[in-house]
């Protein structure tokens, strides 16, 4: 089969499209012809190697997080699909493999695809709606009527992670450039802060909730703006040892290297009466259930900045990795599977 394959880590060069054996099929995976992939600023941290003291990855590897196609054939142990099922999955993070025309995924990590949807919407939904409804629900406990402030509402987590918040019911404040302040304010944000000019102290300590997309400086206004006591989790600023301990299997030199390096934003958390969380996502077929429900309620869409063919991966994953992305990026798989 054609796949997007990791030959050694670094730059662009050292990955390409190139012929690689199909995926052998464990007892509990489902093997899927690809349809198409979502791309995310994780794959560019795999290709780099940032990723190796946490996931070891053995080279060549397949690279691609995300998917949705047809289900081609079925382990032994599996009791959820059946061939010719249509279904997303968000791949494990130590197999990857979704930038190929078929991907082996455990059937616990996928879910049959909304029917609303077609391959190309359903392929940018596994990675970001995951984090934003396991950050929002799981770990803030985002509740009705509460205030919740995200930073960075206009990336592919921050568009789903302001439609799920008002899903729970909360008040949504979000940053956003003038670009992508029409996209915010239709997805349900109440309030919309240019980043590029505003001042968020202006708020005072208003906020119940915080779900930081962007990291740096932003961080740590967020800090100043929240009630005591309360939390914000981030995906983009630094690990601290409750991340290997809830996310990567309580792996204690892991935990010693998040104290390590998040000392400092967790005393600048401390200081304001604010808790500090990073999250690893994980994958979830029983999330993904749920975000399918919510697409075919109309609670939730998809929004899809760019699409390319998938013999131009590399030049999607060139576009990713610039950060100007509003929404999802998806290569549509064109190359038959069946093909010799």
């Amino acid at each position: 089969m054609l796949a997007y394959v990791l030959t050694r880590y670094g730059g662009p060069e050292g990955s390409a499209l190139m012929e690689f054996p199909e995926p052998k099929l464990r007892p509990r995976d489902i093997l899927v012809n690809v349809r198409a992939a979502g791309l995310n600023p994780v794959d560019i941290g795999f290709r780099q190697g940032k990723l190796r003291p946490i996931y070891r990855l053995k080279l060549p590897q397949v690279l691609g997080n995300e998917f949705a196609g047809e289900v081609l054939a079925v382990g032994d142990e599996v009791t959820r699909f059946s061939a010719g099922d249509r279904v997303f999955a968000r791949t494990e993070k130590d197999r990857l493999g979704a930038f190929a025309e078929q991907a082996a995924v455990g059937e616990d990590c996928a879910a049959h695809m909304p029917s609303n949807m077609d391959f190309e919407e359903a392929a940018g939904v596994p990675l970001a709606a995951l984090t934003a409804l396991q950050a929002l629900r799981g770990e803030l406990g985002v509740k009705s009527g509460q205030r919740v402030f995200i930073s960075g509402g206009a990336g592919g987590v921050g568009t789903f992670a302001i439609q799920i918040a008002k899903w729970l019911g909360a008040h949504v404040t979000t940053t956003a450039s003038k670009r992508g302040e029409a996209l915010v304010r239709s997805l349900g944000a109440d309030e919309v802060i240019d980043y590029t000019s505003d001042d968020l102290s202006r708020f005072g300590k208003d906020f119940d909730a915080g779900f930081d997309l962007i990291g740096g400086e932003t961080l740590d206004r967020m800090f100043k703006i929240m009630k005591p006591g309360t939390r914000i989790v981030s995906v983009a600023a630094v690990p601290e040892p409750q991340t290997a301990r809830k996310d990567l299997g309580g792996r204690r030199i892991l935990a010693v290297a998040f104290w390590a390096i998040s000392y400092g934003v967790r005393q600048r958390a401390r200081r304001a009466g604010v808790g500090y969380r990073f999250l690893f996502m994980h994958p979830s077929g029983s999330d993904l259930a749920l975000l399918a429900d919510l697409i075919e309620q109309g609670h939730l869409r998809v929004i899809i900045d760019k699409t390319y063919p998938f013999a131009k991966v590399a030049e999607a994953l060139a576009y990713v990795e610039t950060g100007r992305a509003k929404g999802k990026v998806v290569v549509i798989q064109q190359i038959s599977s069946s093909r010799p």
